[in-house]
């Protein structure tokens, strides 16, 4: 049969309009973000231990550290993490999003059943027709098929009855409805909510490097705790020694009774610096299992031992601003939200053209049920449909409006975010460079009041000079060691946050999201 015969005139013109439709709105083109030749510019080493190197910076940057039981802490983060779960969700409802957006591309089909029993009433319209026969036959057509009068009465002699009968109308098919996407609004659609979907799937990478970060940064600072506790135990010992050894002179008559009881509050002081250092440590173990989702008390076994601060590398590789852009993934999701702002003025444009749309339908109807399955019962209608929106008060015109100033604010992000990850990277190249040096000059005040401490020792046991110098020596001494142990974590807790800002540890762990 001949296409001519089926189609109304005029339907394959418009089938060959959509295979030649056009796609509205702006070209998405990825921005240029101007950075600098290098990280290093007028940062010099200054003769630091580890310096930073303009080389492709490690993904797994805390093997650095060649600690075990910290690598093992990453790897059950990147797998047990409730953030990073979530997130993983999220990307799967944007996934499902664009589903649902890449849905309306194809023909919506739908099946149908019905059996109803109608009973027309005898002062309607059907009896304007005068005869009751032939008006329940027109409702059993109107109702869209070859229904006839199946409950009708006939009155005497064969002369219609003015009471019209109830009867049944059986019917079912199928129908569809395939909007033409002529000027690509559903192509922008899709576009936008793949774009989501990445913007999505680099969310989710922000929040593994996140927590790649804040699970060393955990695990430093319980290190460093634990060394300045040993510190502060150490202390306490020298303390008691020095107490004793005034009591003992106090009995020999060569100390007064001031100066032991300045030993003992001294000892008292040491003591009252331990149980807070020690909540600090159960609170960072506490911490470090949240973060692998676990509950209190679960990694106490793993952490029971203590150990050193994980010192860093004598070289930081850390590469180049302009590989940045493509490493760091708050700067790609927020490419792809311009991305998706930009595709959603296609969308915006589109809805101030003419929607067409192809419907067509096909069933059986009869008013008894064994004639449903007659050749003579079926019933078809196609044909398009055209929507020109006309008067909407400037509701589409301000949509337009709107979409194009959230493409602009996207914009602005971009730029926002390629210079806050400079500035973070800038900063943390700074303090890691200073931290080194301040490092090293608490190292050096360290051996000078061990010198001190041990002089003022012997000079108070030969009885040459007082306690308060002891003492002084002493404080000084402890102060001067938990600044070195703070410093020491600072300087690694320091290049975890380098390597944070420079959005390391996930580009091997995930697929890139569809773009």
């Amino acid at each position: 049969m001949a296409i001519d015969r089926v189609l109304p005139p005029g339907l394959a013109l418009l089938l060959a309009a959509l295979a030649g439709g056009c796609t509205v709105g702006p070209n998405y083109h990825p921005p240029h973000a101007a950075v600098p030749a290098s990280f290093l510019a007028g940062k010099p080493a200054g003769g630091v231990p580890s310096r930073p190197v303009a080389a492709r910076p490690a993904v797994r940057w805390w093997r650095l550290f060649h600690d075990p039981i910290l690598s093992r802490l990453e790897v059950r983060a990147a797998s047990q993490n409730l953030d990073l779960r979530v997130a993983a969700l999220r990307v799967a409802e944007s996934r499902a999003q664009e589903g649902i957006a890449g849905a309306a591309r194809f023909p919506s089909l739908g099946a149908n059943a019905s059996y109803t029993r109608e009973q027309p009433s005898n002062k309607g319209v059907f009896t304007a027709l005068g005869n009751p026969s032939a008006a329940s036959t027109a409702s059993g057509a109107g109702a869209g098929g070859v229904a006839s009068g199946a409950g009708s009465q006939g009155g005497a002699g064969g002369a219609p009855s003015s009471h019209l009968g109830a009867f049944d109308i059986f019917q079912g098919g199928f129908d569809t409805i395939w909007e033409l996407d002529l000027w690509g609004k559903t192509r922008r659609a899709v576009e936008a909510a793949r774009a989501d979907t990445s913007a999505a799937a680099y969310d989710r990478r922000g929040v593994m490097v996140a927590v790649m970060a804040e699970v060393a940064r955990d695990y430093i600072a319980l290190r460093g705790t634990e060394r300045t506790l040993a510190i502060t135990r150490r202390n306490l010992a020298t303390a008691e020694r020095l107490r004793k050894l005034t009591q003992d002179l106090a009995s020999g008559g060569l100390s007064t009774a001031l100066d032991v009881a300045n030993a003992a509050a001294e000892v008292a002081t040491v003591e009252a610096q331990i149980p807070p250092l020690e909540q600090s440590e159960a609170r960072q173990i506490n911490a470090l299992g949240l973060l692998l989702g676990e509950p209190p008390g679960a990694l106490d076994t793993l952490l029971a031992t203590a150990r050193p601060v994980p010192p860093p590398p004598p070289a930081v590789p850390v590469g180049l601003p302009a590989q940045l852009l493509r490493r760091r993934p708050d700067i790609r999701a927020a490419e792809a939200r311009l991305h998706a702002a930009t595709a959603n003025i296609g969308v915006a444009t589109a809805d101030l053209l003419p929607d067409v749309s192809l419907s067509a339908s096909a069933g059986l109807q009869a008013v008894q049920f064994h004639n449903i399955f007659d050749l003579a019962a079926n019933q078809w209608a196609i044909g398009p449909s055209l929507t020109l929106p006309i008067f909407e008060g400037g509701k589409l015109r301000a949509q337009l409006r709107l979409t194009r100033l959230q493409a602009k604010e996207a914009a602005v992000n971009f730029e926002k975010s390629v210079l806050t990850a400079l500035t973070e990277v800038d900063d943390a190249l700074t303090a890691y460079r200073d931290e080194q040096r301040r490092r090293a000059h608490l190292a050096e005040a360290v051996t000078q009041d061990h010198t001190a401490l041990g002089l003022a020792q012997a000079r108070y046991a030969q009885g040459i000079a007082s306690y308060i110098e002891v003492l002084d020596a002493e404080r000084n001494l402890l102060a001067a060691e938990q600044a070195l142990s703070s410093s020491t974590a600072t300087v690694s807790t320091d290049l975890v946050a380098l390597y944070k800002a420079l959005g390391g540890g996930w580009q091997r762990r995930a697929a890139p999201a569809r773009s």
